[in-house]
């Protein structure tokens, strides 16, 4: 027994020797077979000892036998570099047929499958599998991001802590056929207080146990997958829980272990504690929390919360952004927290080219959604966080007859070109106690009574359900590269969010989400359901999210109408509360026929969509 234990002591021995041990030797299928690599060369490498010569042919080239030869290595290795084409995509398509073809030494010429082959087919009249070639350049990374942000605990309409596996077999469906393509996922970092939204985050390595076990979320997150769903996480690196037994806060027993010593240190709005980014062990540990994230959870980004109070020394508080750049160039900048969003950002997208990360900043700090080799932070999107802003200013301060169609315009698309934002017309924030989203501003009182189809229509639920689509609908059209909805609020959710506290007395009854009144189809909730279904499915079909900025040919105040073309669809909206238009003449950027597109844009009371589509 003990002779066995000193082979194997041996043996482990060698493969630190040779291998930098077992467990770099054991993802050897990340150099083996064939790997892309960041700049999109396809690294091929086998292990042949008794080959003559070894050559690549396929597909990408004509089957051509002899036109890409491997080189020999030592100990029986062949390696192999294809450089990426001309447009920078690799030498091998994806879902294309290749074969390993090997020279023997007794000059027989041998076609086979790499043995680390991923991905194998059986032709239909065929008795030998083929390789192929199994690479999706972007796996989940759709062309327009279109964002579902939840909250699993929430994600019930019972009043109680709802769970991972509730999430994914209840709400994923509920996703997937409403056309969303991301979710973005709030409090899963570990937060003891509960009505905190997730934001006061205790435990930085560990998913929420409220919701069940890390096995269920990633399970979550693997079905998501399944259904071609990314999911990012809410990340909270810009300040963390004052708890001290259960949190950083003093983990050393001192005020500055992970943290600023106070006052720096110490955010006095949100009564929690500041990193200090300038510390090594900090640093190591915040990119690590990303890294762990990504890799053991398999999220694809994040949203990145409270990068305005990182940014600035004032964190936010009491400063006006005007745009001058005098507010974001100077000793107000907190350069440290600036570097390591310009290192998380480039590790990340270096490290994992298909990351999405999304800025939550109110200032426009400029170059934002700029490469780091530019000067820019790196993120791939930011929030523009004016529109739902707008959109509730709106609603409590303007009667219908004094909408500012210019005023409307220019929020919606006052952004930086060639920096992405997504747009929202209500968040989390607006469902929250204290605050009303759009279906409240709305309709009000009126939802618990005059909701159902069986009962006359009122002139508060014509106006709201009309003003409900036409302003999410522009706001997906004219607002952004991307489009973000908080669950329940698609069918106009009839409740607040209020999480259990001392003020309601613990209850849970507000903080949940009702989709069983989907369910029911003579409500009208559900004719919001679906038109922000229909929504998302037709932007998905003609891909405006990710065409170029919208043309504008009209924002007339008299008639209250709003005429511009993007992604190759006409949109008008006519929002005057009293008025209706026949040939109405406007321009459009592009000449052709656009015929009347879809009819689920119905016209009630005065509002209208009209919605049309060039043919060319």
């Amino acid at each position: 027994m003990v002779q066995r234990y000193e082979l194997l002591q041996k043996q482990l021995l060698r493969l630190e020797e040779a291998e930098g041990g077992y467990e770099q030797f054991t993802q050897s299928y990340k150099t083996f077979g064939v790997q892309r690599q960041p700049d999109n060369s396809l690294h091929f490498k086998e292990w042949a000892p008794a080959a003559e010569a070894l050559f690549l042919t396929g597909d990408f080239n004509g089957w051509n036998k002899f036109s890409n030869p491997y080189t020999k290595k030592e100990y029986g290795k062949w390696e192999l570099i294809l450089q990426p084409k001309h447009d920078n995509s690799p030498a091998v398509d994806h879902n294309t047929k290749l074969k390993v073809v090997v020279h023997t030494k007794k000059g027989e010429r041998l076609y086979r499958i790499s043995p680390w082959a991923k991905y194998v087919i059986q032709e239909e009249k065929s008795v030998i599998y083929d390789w192929i070639h199994w690479d999706p350049p972007h796996l989940y990374t759709p062309r327009s991001l279109r964002i579902y942000e939840a909250h699993v605990g929430i994600a019930s309409p019972e009043g109680k802590i709802a769970s991972y596996t509730n999430f994914t077999t209840n709400v994923l469906p509920h996703i997937k056929e409403l056309g969303y393509n991301c979710i973005q996922l709030m409090a899963i970092m570990e937060h003891a207080y509960y009505a905190s939204f997730g934001y006061q985050v205790t435990s930085f390595f560990a998913a929420s146990s409220r919701y069940g076990t890390p096995e269920e979320l990633k399970q979550l997150i693997d079905v998501a997958h399944s259904m071609g769903i990314m999911v990012l996480l809410d990340v909270v690196h810009s300040h963390a829980s004052k708890n001290t037994e259960d949190g950083l806060n003093h983990f050393d027993g001192s005020d500055s272990c992970f943290f600023h010593a106070p006052p720096r240190g110490e955010h006095t709005m949100w009564d929690s504690r500041l990193f200090n980014y300038s510390s090594w062990e900090v640093l190591r540990f915040l990119l690590s929390n990303l890294r762990w994230w990504m890799d053991e959870y398999r999220f694809d980004g994040f949203r990145f919360d409270g990068v305005t109070s990182m940014l600035y020394h004032h964190h936010g508080m009491g400063a006006g952004f005007s745009g001058d750049y005098s507010e974001y160039f100077g000793l107000q900048v907190d350069e440290d927290s600036l570097v390591y969003l310009m290192l998380a950002n480039h590790i990340l997208h270096t490290l994992y080219p298909d990351c999405i990360t999304i800025a939550e900043d109110v200032s426009g700090m400029p170059a934002m959604c700029r490469g780091v080799e530019e000067g820019g932070l790196g993120f791939d999107y930011r929030l523009a966080m004016a529109i739902p802003d707008k959109w509730i200013q709106i609603l409590k301060e303007r009667k219908d007859e004094d909408w500012n169609m210019g005023n409307i315009v220019f929020t919606l698309t006052n952004r930086r070109y060639g920096e992405k934002c997504i747009a929202y017309a209500e968040s989390h924030d607006q469902a929250l106690v204290g605050d009303k989203t759009l279906a409240f501003w709305l309709m009000d009182k009126e939802m618990y009574s005059n909701m159902s189809s069986h009962i006359p229509m009122t002139a508060v639920i014509d106006r709201g359900i009309q003003l409900h689509k036409m302003i999410r609908l522009i706001t997906h059209a004219l607002g952004g590269e991307g489009y973000l909805n908080f669950i329940g609020n698609e069918f106009g959710h009839p409740e607040w969010l209020d999480f259990p506290r001392e003020g309601n007395n613990q209850s849970y009854h507000y903080a949940r989400r009702q989709f069983n009144l989907v369910d029911m189809d003579h409500l009208r909730y559900y004719q919001l359901y679906a038109f922000d279904r229909d929504m998302n499915r037709t932007e998905d079909k003609y891909g405006w999210l990710a065409a170029p900025p919208a043309f504008i040919s009209a924002q007339h105040e008299e008639d209250k109408v709003i005429v511009f073309d993007r992604g190759n669809v006409l949109f008008i909206f006519n929002f005057h509360h009293t008025k209706s238009f026949q040939d109405y003449r406007v321009g459009v950027d592009i000449p052709g026929k656009y015929p009347f597109g879809s009819n689920i844009f119905q016209k009630y009371f005065f509002y209208q969509i009209f919605f049309f589509f060039l043919l060319f």
